[in-house]
Order: C-alpha cells, then structure tokens, then sequence
C-alpha cells in the first residue's frame, strides 16, 4: 500500500527582529528529515513576478507608497507567488514553509497602516481566491528585545518598511495578537526568546498533529 503523503502550507509571521528567517531555515531542516519534501519561500517574493514587486515594496524612501498603494502591490505578489510557487510545490505534496503571508499584510497595512483589515482581506479575495495556511507561526518576542535583534540584523539598513518609527511597530504587534486570537484553530502564538537552538523545538511541537 503507498503512503498517503499530506502536503501542508505553513507561514512562519511576526515583527522586526522575531527570528522568522532563521527558524525557517532550522524548521525546513528537520521536517526534511521526517522524509518530506519541503521549499522553503518568503514574501513579498518567492516566484519570479513577486522578487520584482519585492524590489518595488522595500527599496526607496520610507514614504515611498501609502497603505493602500503597499497592499496593492502586495496582493500582485502573492497572487503570482501562490500560483507558480506554493500551489504547484502542495500539488506535488511537499510542504511549503513561508516567511510571511497574507498576515503580515493584514497586520501591517490593514492594521498599523490604518487601512483595516477587511479591505486586505477583500485583496486577497481577489488576487488568491482566499488561500491560507494549514498553520501559521506567530513568533512573538517582547519589544526591547526585537528592537536589539533587528539592530543587530540591519544596523542602519533596514528596509523601507522595518525602519518605521517604534509606535508604528507596536501597532503591527498588536494587530498580530489580534489577529492570533481570532483564529486560534489557524495560529500558534510561538515564544521567540532566546537563543535560536532553544526556539526551534517550540515551533516543531506547535507541528508535530501535522507531521
């Protein structure tokens, strides 16, 4: 008898500095390891349309676009990463593990931008027919300490969008947690402190009913 092989859709989301690449990268290789297939991929980007909305979104002056104008562009790179990424990786069965997805939108620009959610949402209706996650990772970490580690990361850097004043990432914390504890059957809320090592096995369990 073949084994029946479970494709799963899972976004890795939080602020500046929360550790998403690095966990990602530490997840994929132990779910490679359970004898799954997995592709790793990220936002705005991961096809080949959204790497050059990507450039658009994130390079430039802070002010370069609005919110409704970022959730545009957004909405087009999803759109193109969903279907010649994500969709065809899942059709094949393998797992796909994405830093940010429509969250991230919906926190940012739907929340701390003060464009609202359902108007994100309503995007993403159009340009992803709805599509979300089997599961999404909310890797939480208090303020101070996202605010060190993404010093740490960018030093002056940061894209045009991390390197928003600190109420404005506050904000998009708080529109996460909102946004956690009104889909608790989709979210996990995920302690991100501490070292890289210790962080790692509180995301694999917050998996293993999928595994």
């Amino acid at each position: 008898m073949t084994e029946l092989v479970l494709a799963r859709f899972i976004t890795l989301e939080g602020g500046e500095g929360a550790g998403k690449s690095t966990q990602l990268r530490r997840l994929a290789d132990l779910i490679r390891a359970r004898g799954h297939e997995v592709v790793e991929t990220r936002e705005p980007g991961g096809s080949k349309g959204a790497e050059a909305i990507r450039a658009l979104l994130l390079q430039g002056d802070e002010d370069r676009w609005n919110s409704g104008a970022e959730a545009l562009l957004f909405a087009a790179a999803r759109a193109d990463h969903v279907v010649k990424t994500i969709k065809p990786a899942l059709g094949r069965g393998a797992w796909v593990l994405c830093d940010r997805f429509l969250d991230s939108s919906l926190a940012y620009q739907g929340g701390a931008g003060g464009l609202g959610v359902e108007k994100v949402r309503a995007l993403h209706d159009v340009g992803s027919g709805g599509f979300l996650p089997d599961r999404t990772l909310l890797l939480h970490l208090g303020p101070q300490e996202a605010a060190q580690r993404a010093m740490q990361r960018d030093g002056d850097s940061a894209d045009r969008i991390g390197a928003r004043d600190a109420s404005y990432h506050q904000a998009v914390a708080s529109a996460f947690a909102d946004l956690a504890s009104g889909e608790p059957e989709r979210f996990r809320t995920i302690d991100a402190s501490g070292s890289a090592e210790e962080v790692t096995p509180r995301l694999l369990a917050a998996l293993e009913d999928l595994l």
